[in-house]
């Protein structure tokens, strides 16, 4: 197994984004929407974002772990497909509620509806339609060597530290941000 590299390619237009896009401070992370480590990280970015405010852009990479967590590639396409609709993010913050992840098709339903976006646009087969947007990022994930989730990148270097709000925040203070 290689060592995780930079972040291949950089953070850019196409990547989904919260926060402005000329912030100073990057954190991208390569994420699974089923993954219980994810899941625990997700408030733990929401500090970080919160705390460092308009200087930090938060970026989300799709990594399906699919072999380990079935549900992962539906619903990444289905936050895709409220994507298309400008309602990534709050998809994105459905899907990581707190509690067990809720990911079945039904379950998908329901976090399309507290999204703002129909039902039938987030399951199969309406989400055959954004699959290789969730390949490109999954794609780009192995060329920047990450191996599980969540694997996060700090002003585009790997981020290898605890998931600590405090911990994060001293690295993207600390590391040159990238431009």
């Amino acid at each position: 197994m290689g060592a995780i590299g930079q972040l291949d390619p950089p953070l850019g237009a196409y990547d989904h984004v919260a926060g402005r896009i000329d912030a100073p401070l990057a954190l991208v992370e390569y994420g699974d929407f089923e993954c219980p480590y994810c899941r625990a990280a997700a408030p733990v970015i929401e500090e970080v974002r919160e705390r460092l405010g308009a200087e930090l852009r938060f970026a989300f990479r799709h990594f399906p772990l699919h072999e380990l967590h079935p549900h992962a590639l539906a619903a990444a396409t289905a936050s895709e497909m409220a994507a298309l609709e400008g309602r990534f993010w709050p998809m994105h913050d459905s899907l990581y509620a707190p509690g067990p992840p809720r990911l079945t098709q039904a379950d998908l339903r329901e976090h399309a509806l507290a999204a703002g976006v129909d039902p039938d646009r987030v399951v199969w087969p309406a989400t055959r339609l954004v699959e290789d947007r969730v390949e490109a990022d999954f794609n780009s994930g192995v060329r920047s060597g990450v191996r599980g989730t969540p694997t996060l990148f700090v002003n585009g270097e790997p981020y290898l530290g605890e998931v600590r709000a405090d911990r994060l925040i001293a690295a993207l203070t600390s590391v040159p941000s990238e431009s």
